[in-house]
């Protein structure tokens, strides 16, 4: 495949233009072990731009914070040719991963925004996501303190993650929504019956994250609980402990089948199938995989010159409905849970 820069697409209606996949920066310092080589994840944002990504996210839950650090100098270093995104409303605690908090007040969304602006080193930031629902706040509230940033300069675009079709809809009805994130993969599609076609009713942006399954859609896993290291977030997961494991490896047979003939990878033709999704819905569709190893996002841009064909594409369509183990332990942490 070529090393031509990337396609681009518009987030929503009125956003900016990027390329149509981005970088999840979320691995380079939390979730998945330590970084062993943190020169390795810098020079890794640095080849993701040469290859035409220009969409970069974070969010001030990933390592309280450290994770906005940890990408504030490329951030700062190439302010004009990228677009930034991050996310307030979820915060992690340190000791116990399983325990969440999530506010969508407007006090602690002022002091979230302040906090990441702080953190990354700039005046304005491109793409703001409420990152999880709180339920007892109306979405219309906390889209309309949203807002307020916008009007006074500190936020550029308004993001949403894990929403339901209804609540994509009523948030839309305060201030225009660029992008809406959460998980679309092979193995996870339960947005497609509403989120998505509200999405392009409304002509909002899919963000797809996880794009990958966590990686277990590479093929990288024989037995993902025994392989992955004491302090990875995936250990907590459904989909990667006990017999769903095992079952779950199994499900890849179609997609390794697919890589072998094409001369690609499993994991290029898992990402193939969600920027596919793009032509299948009619919408702008822009995953964001993530990786801290130059030769990885090498391997994820070149997916989005990989088109699968309709015999391809069949043969992929039942994985997802075999899946083992829910995306998470709680779903309702999930916009499932609340559709």
């Amino acid at each position: 495949m070529s090393e031509n820069t990337i396609d681009t697409v518009r987030l929503g209606a009125g956003g900016p233009e990027v390329g149509v996949q981005g970088l999840g920066c979320m691995g380079m310092s939390f979730a998945y072990g330590p970084t062993e080589d943190p020169d390795e994840a810098r020079a890794t944002l640095e080849r993701a731009l040469e290859l035409g990504v220009t969409l970069y996210d974070t969010a001030d839950a990933y390592g309280a914070g450290e994770n906005e650090k940890f990408i504030a100098p490329f951030v700062r270093a190439h302010r004009d040719e990228i677009v930034v995104a991050t996310k307030f409303a979820l915060s992690i605690d340190p000791a116990d991963r399983t325990k969440r908090v999530i506010r969508n007040d407007r006090p602690y969304l002022r002091q979230c925004v302040e906090g990441s602006l702080q953190r990354l080193g700039v005046d304005e930031i491109d793409l703001y996501y409420m990152h999880r629902r709180d339920v007892n706040v109306p979405i219309e509230e906390t889209v309309g303190a949203m807002a307020e940033l916008v009007t006074e300069g500190k936020v550029k675009y308004l993001g949403l993650s894990e929403v339901t079709s209804g609540e994509l809809r009523a948030a839309q009805a305060v201030h225009p929504i660029a992008a809406l994130q959460s998980e679309w993969s092979l193995f996870s599609r339960d947005i497609e019956a509403k989120v998505v076609p509200a999405a392009v009713e409304l002509g909002v942006t899919l963000v797809p994250y996880s794009p990958l399954g966590r990686g277990f859609l590479t093929g990288a896993f024989v037995n993902a609980e025994q392989e992955l290291g004491a302090d990875d977030f995936r250990r907590q997961q459904p989909r990667f402990t006990g017999d769903n494991a095992a079952a779950n490896a199994a499900l890849l047979e179609p997609v390794r089948k697919i890589a072998a003939a094409r001369d690609a990878t499993p994991g290029q033709v898992a990402l193939a199938w969600v920027q596919q999704r793009a032509a299948v819905y009619g919408l702008p569709v822009v995953p964001i995989p993530g990786t801290r190893r130059r030769r990885r996002v090498e391997e994820n841009v070149a997916a989005t010159r990989l088109v699968l064909s309709e015999d391809e594409l069949r043969s992929l369509e039942p994985i997802a409905g075999q899946v083992a183990g829910g995306r998470y332990a709680d779903m309702a942490f999930t916009s499932a849970g609340r559709e």
